[in-house]
């Protein structure tokens, strides 16, 4: 191996010993809870329209949107018009509900 070789593969390591670290540190963190009302619910297809506040963790502003959600169970006891609070993130490419509760 040269010496150029050497230091490409030096740098890398040492920018990945930097960069996984804060990575997974924000893997780990919690994913925020946004307040919503439920528009539509779509069980059969796995997906809820939610007019939602800011969406943090995903740089996303308040609007009006259909999500697919992790776990088809989170849409048995909720309505249209109901008042929620849920978390999202990205997975496999699509915006996904992780969680839901109806707000009390």
């Amino acid at each position: 191996m040269n010496k150029r070789n050497f230091l490409a593969r030096l740098l890398q390591a040492a920018a990945a010993a930097v960069i996984a670290p804060a990575a997974l540190a924000q893997a780990r963190q919690p994913l925020p809870e946004v307040d919503a009302e439920i528009r539509r619910v779509d069980a059969a297809q796995g997906r809820i329209t939610l007019r939602h506040g800011d969406i943090p963790n995903l740089d996303m502003g308040a609007m009006t949107m259909v999500f697919r959600v992790r776990d088809p169970d989170l849409l048995k006891d909720v309505k249209a018009g109901d008042k929620v609070r849920f978390t999202a993130q990205m997975v496999d490419g699509q915006l996904t509900v992780m969680s839901l509760t109806v707000a009390r």
